[in-house]
């Protein structure tokens, strides 16, 4: 059995809200100070919020790699036409 649209959207908006709440308690449970030095730049934050932006960067990175291999990957199958 198919469900319907709106049942898709129920389910993404629960584990919308499923993933929220676990962010929330490892912010609250990770609010420890700690020093960053990147590039020369220093700087002190929680540790939830610079794992979350260390999380945050490597998505971003894998992202951008694997678009750009995707584009490659289309422009060769493009040429072979």
């Amino acid at each position: 059995m198919r469900g319907t649209r709106t049942g898709r959207v129920w389910v993404g908006v629960f584990a919308a809200a499923l993933i929220a709440v676990v962010l929330i308690i490892f912010m609250i449970q990770n609010t420890r100070t700690v020093q960053v030095t990147f590039l020369g730049m220093t700087g002190s934050t929680s540790l939830a919020l610079m794992l979350l932006i260390a999380a945050v960067g490597g998505i971003l990175f894998t992202l951008i790699l694997g678009s750009a291999r995707i584009l490659q990957l289309r422009h060769a199958v493009r040429r072979r036409r």
